[in-house]
């Protein structure tokens, strides 16, 4: 039988059908496994699922002696080196567009949240602030509808917040690596950051998008923009949002990743009333996070066999 390490719990029954095919080891904490777990159970392991909180390193990749497949239950894979595995003749697979459309939905909760201002109205009732009942000035938002939506990324996330947008007749542009046959226009970066009333970030993070949202870039937007986030933290300098939110910048900001998870309450993110705050929830759905895991133990038994995967990272 094949030797397979798990390193958190997926929901669904995929991870039963996989025991009844392969000896399985699982780090069972709501915790991510310290490093030293899987250095010390990985030596002898066929392959292995990860997440996103799981370093792969050239470590972890040489520990493991009979690797042939490393499958991350994620759409990114930035925490794996996936160079170093492919050199040693080790597959990577991923899990995309199962979780595009719980994403996109997501993105559009955090642009309607921060704009009309839900979870602020929300704390004034629960703390008992709300004392007027109604005036024409009261807790005046900004319209999604008709507004400029600005897409970082034309991937499938991309696509599927176009394809939302379009229902809420947005003006949509968009920047990228590449050109897409959608509709909507393609500018350049500097005029995407001017232009949008809502910018979405949906590029992936890597050594060119790291820290790719800076001081520099964040003070181009308008002052009336709202940024978004649900791909990667890293990919906006954390810092440099606190400082252009102090200053008054930019309007508000709805994040659902940071640079270093989990947030803590004493973050300077938390101190803003017109930051709207989520804890990774973009694929959080039982449909999503079910059928991730069902890509994610196919992908695993199909290079175990020789077999084509769903997905596999390709360089």
């Amino acid at each position: 039988m094949y030797k397979i390490l798990v390193t958190r719990r997926l929901p669904g029954s995929w991870l039963d059908m996989l025991k009844q095919l392969a000896e399985v080891e699982m780090w069972d904490g709501i915790d991510a496994p310290p490093k030293s777990w899987i250095l010390s159970k990985i030596s002898d392991k066929d392959g292995i699922i990860v997440t996103l909180t799981e370093k792969i390193d050239k470590e972890v990749i040489d520990a493991g002696r009979e690797l042939k497949v490393i499958s991350t239950y994620s759409v990114g894979y930035d925490h794996i080196d996936v160079p170093y595995a492919k050199a040693r003749g080790i597959r990577v697979t991923y899990t995309p567009e199962v979780l595009t459309d719980a994403t996109a939905d997501l993105i559009f909760g955090l642009m309607i949240a921060v704009s009309r201002r839900i979870v602020e109205g929300d704390r004034m009732i629960r703390s008992g602030g709300w004392n007027v009942p109604w005036y024409p000035e009261f807790m005046l938002g900004k319209e999604i509808s008709h507004s400029t939506l600005g897409i970082l990324g034309m991937g499938r996330i991309g696509k599927a917040v176009l394809k939302r947008a379009k229902g809420f007749d947005m003006n949509v542009i968009f920047n990228s690596r590449r050109q897409h046959d959608v509709d909507a226009r393609y500018v350049d970066l500097d005029s995407l950051l001017s232009q949008s009333d809502f910018l979405v970030v949906t590029v992936d993070l890597n050594k060119d998008t790291y820290h790719m949202l800076d001081y520099s870039k964040l003070t181009k937007m308008k002052s009336s923009a709202f940024l978004i986030n649900a791909s990667r933290g890293a990919i906006i300098n954390q810092a440099d949002l606190v400082k252009v939110l102090s200053e008054g910048k930019i309007a508000g900001a709805a994040l659902d990743v940071f640079e270093k998870e989990p947030l803590g309450p004493d973050d300077p993110l938390t101190k803003f009333s017109n930051v709207v705050l989520t804890p990774h929830l973009g694929s959080a759905t039982r449909e999503t996070r079910e059928k991730m895991a069902e890509v994610a133990v196919k992908n695993l038994i199909n290079c175990l066999r020789g077999e084509s995967p769903l997905y596999e990272v390709t360089l």
